[in-house]
């Protein structure tokens, strides 16, 4: 949500603006380097990145996690667990991206 331009908590506390804005300067640099990039807003280059470099966020934020490691939820005051076969570095296939257009609150 970062990356994309999407976190809820952008404007709520200075620390988030002082992130944006050096996020900000480093698309700036990204599309000051690559002239295919110039005409691209900035929300679109965001997008351009993320979907270019998903897998290896995903790789670097699970790079501790095991086959054995679950990933759970909390339902209506119960937690629900389940096995999660794309942790850690064993990604068969896409990283999940089933969650990513799903607006932050409702995750």
């Amino acid at each position: 949500d970062i990356i994309r331009g999407k976190d809820l908590y952008v404007d709520h506390e200075q620390g988030n603006n002082r992130l944006e804005a050096i996020l900000k300067m480093i698309f700036q640099k990204i599309q000051d380097n690559d002239r295919k990039l110039e005409n691209i807003s900035l929300h679109e280059l965001r997008e351009y990145w993320w979907t270019l470099n998903r897998k290896e966020v995903w790789k670097a934020i699970t790079c501790g996690a095991t086959m054995n490691d679950l990933s759970s939820r909390n339902i209506k005051n119960s937690r629900t667990t389940f096995f999660n076969y794309n942790c850690g570095h064993h990604v068969k296939q896409d990283v999940p991206t089933n969650l990513d257009y799903v607006p932050q609150y409702l995750r």
